[in-house]
């Protein structure tokens, strides 16, 4: 109790007290030292104690669940609408407008997307664990959705000996533009917000009915893989309806590994897990940047190995071979390490910001 005074006066509920104790490296095995079969009934003892000394009411187990607006929900589907717009405009302008245009729709999405990881499900204020900083991931990010739209179109035509001119925002282009690529990811913001929702009120649920910290994490890592396995099918199908409608080829390979890549690292990073997420991302965008690099410094005198490697995929796989390989190492890493630590009762408490 004097070890963990603060945390039980702060909590305002029995569950807080639990996973702060998890979070401090308190098991099953040491609450049994205490005379308690688990670490939820140890923490109700404290919270019972603690109640009774500064007089504070209990809350119920169920008062716990977030609770989520339609605003952040009607907010996500705002950059596929703006994305879908821009990419209009492109194919309606030419020359200098066109330029406008694509700068307007760019900043406009960017934008939008901001709003969306600042409020709602994806947003992080509030939920993070003790002395925990975010990294700065934001440009590793941009620079891998970037990539997607025109990284494969450039790394052809590098390869090819090219590119012979910038991106005019066109798919024929001397620098094609992945548009379904560009517009399958703007659209799967609002799966995306759906997805963590769902995570968080049902693992919040299932850490209410738990009475073991094994027992919740066996409940909660299917609910894991099965909330991502239904956000890959969206993402898919989303893929496939953006390249029959703008009759161009989508690069579902690609385009699945970095969506599964970047809603792992969103949801590490409201649960409070920064630094997974930033070694992920910070590594698949540099090793991208290294393929890109590679092919072209492969043109100097004496300098032909470097470029084999990419050379060799590309003509195995095709350009999106790169960022399906890269951005599908640094998801399953995260795969793994989420499926660890999303299944810690520390990694659902609620903070004070967030009641």
């Amino acid at each position: 109790m004097r070890r963990h005074r603060d945390l039980c006066e702060h909590a305002v509920d029995p569950l807080e007290i639990a996973a702060g104790l998890e979070a401090h490296g308190v098991t099953d095995r040491t609450a049994a030292r205490f005379r308690h079969r688990d670490v939820f009934s140890l923490a109700e003892e404290m919270y019972a104690r603690i109640a009774r000394d500064v007089e504070t009411v209990p809350y119920p187990r169920t008062a716990g669940e977030p609770r989520t607006g339609p605003v952040p929900f009607l907010l996500a589907l705002l950059p596929g609408a703006l994305c879908a717009a821009g990419l209009a405009g492109l194919r309606l302008t030419e020359g200098r407008t066109r330029l406008a245009v694509a700068a307007a729709a760019v900043l406009a999405v960017a934008l939008a997307v901001r709003a969306v990881l600042r409020r709602g499900p994806l947003a992080t204020a509030g939920h993070r664990l003790p002395g925990a900083r975010p990294p700065g991931t934001r440009a590793w990010t941009h620079w891998l959705v970037g990539y997607a739209a025109l990284g494969d179109g450039l790394l052809d035509a590098a390869v090819g000996g090219g590119p012979d001119g910038l991106p005019d925002g066109t798919a024929a282009g001397p620098w094609p533009l992945a548009a379904a690529s560009a517009l399958a990811l703007a659209l799967a913001c609002a799966p995306a917000v759906v997805t963590a929702h769902l995570f968080a009120v049902r693992a919040r649920r299932r850490l209410a009915a738990s009475r073991g910290l094994d027992e919740f994490a066996a409940s909660v890592r299917p609910l894991l893989l099965g909330l991502f396995a239904l956000f890959l099918g969206a993402l898919a199908t989303l893929l496939a309806g953006c390249g029959a409608v703008l009759h161009e080829p989508a690069g579902q390979a690609q385009v699945l590994t970095l969506g599964a890549l970047l809603l792992l690292a969103r949801l590490l990073t409201v649960h409070g897990f920064t630094h997974a997420p930033a070694v992920a991302l910070g590594a698949a965008a540099a090793a991208e940047a290294t393929a890109q690099a590679s092919v072209f410094a492969g043109r100097l005198p004496g300098c032909d190995a470097l470029a084999v490697p990419v050379d060799t995929v590309v003509t195995v796989w095709g350009p999106g071979g790169v960022p399906a390989l890269v951005c599908g190492a640094a998801a399953l890493a995260l795969l793994v390490h989420a499926t660890r630590n999303l299944s810690r009762a520390s990694a659902h408490a609620r903070t004070e910001a967030q009641r």
